[in-house]
């Protein structure tokens, strides 16, 4: 599997949204686990105030990722290949809601 960055943009309008996306995402990726693999999100604050996120993947291919996306609800068009990992701290825990 190779490691992919998605952005999804303006997606939800509030956390309620968020959460429920987030708990179709641990289903759906269950369910395609030998094509697709979350390995972490973050939620951003859009400049209109709606939510979307950069979330990070592996992936057989990206339209597993794109698969995903349609089954939770959360287009995946922005899909870049990752070219490596630099990790300089931990994320700080926990990450609060600015």
């Amino acid at each position: 599997m190779d490691l992919y960055i998605i952005r999804r943009r303006g997606i939800w309008s509030n956390e309620d949204e968020l959460a429920a996306t987030n708990e179709k995402s641990l289903q759906v990726g269950e369910e395609m686990k030998d094509r697709l693999r979350w390995i972490r999100s973050y939620a951003v604050t859009e400049e209109d105030g709606r939510i979307g996120s950069v979330c990070i993947y592996e992936a057989n291919d990206r339209e597993a990722i794109r698969e995903h996306g349609r089954r939770i609800g959360a287009p995946s068009e922005d899909i870049r290949l990752a070219r490596g990992t630099a990790i300089k701290r931990d994320d700080p825990e926990p990450v609060s809601v600015v």
